[in-house]
């Protein structure tokens, strides 16, 4: 009988930071939500515009007040949008992207919602999508890959 390859799991804490390095955004905090489907990053002016036929997505990241502000306005055609239930029950319509994420020194592609997350504690919000199959929580750990990096340096 053939055994199988199991893969271990990499243990994440509650919180953490992250790269974007599509986004250019680097040691972004995030939270670890296993609620949560889909991971999302907070953003603001989020437009739809055309031009010549193509649509694109224009937005910017995180708030003037965050110390990463870039004020970069962000200009891409590769998005979905989806219905997306949020945690108080509300479905609402949201775009999608896919991007890099690096966390624990390797990167994933992943999903995003971009929202409004300036009421919230962390930018980014990492969901079971990208949890599931490379990771398992422990609540009682934080920056877990952070300090790792840190270690690496």
């Amino acid at each position: 009988m053939k055994s199988k390859k199991v893969k271990s799991l990499i243990t994440i804490g509650r919180v953490d930071s992250v790269d974007l390095p599509e986004l250019d955004l680097t040691n972004i905090e995030c939270k670890i939500d296993t609620g949560a489907d889909t991971s999302s990053i907070h953003c603001h002016r989020i437009q739809l515009i055309e031009k010549n036929g193509v649509e694109y997505l224009t937005f910017k990241l995180l708030d003037p007040k965050h110390p990463d502000y870039q004020k970069k306005n962000f200009k891409i055609t590769n998005f979905k949008e989806r219905k997306i239930r949020s945690s108080n029950g509300q479905t609402e319509f949201r775009y999608v992207i896919k991007t890099q994420v690096i966390i624990f020194d390797k990167v994933y592609l992943t999903e995003f919602t971009l929202t409004n997350r300036g009421k919230m504690k962390y930018p980014i919000l990492l969901g079971r999508k990208l949890l599931n199959k490379n990771f398992v929580v422990d609540v009682s750990k934080v920056n877990l890959s952070f300090e790792n990096k840190q270690k690496l340096k």
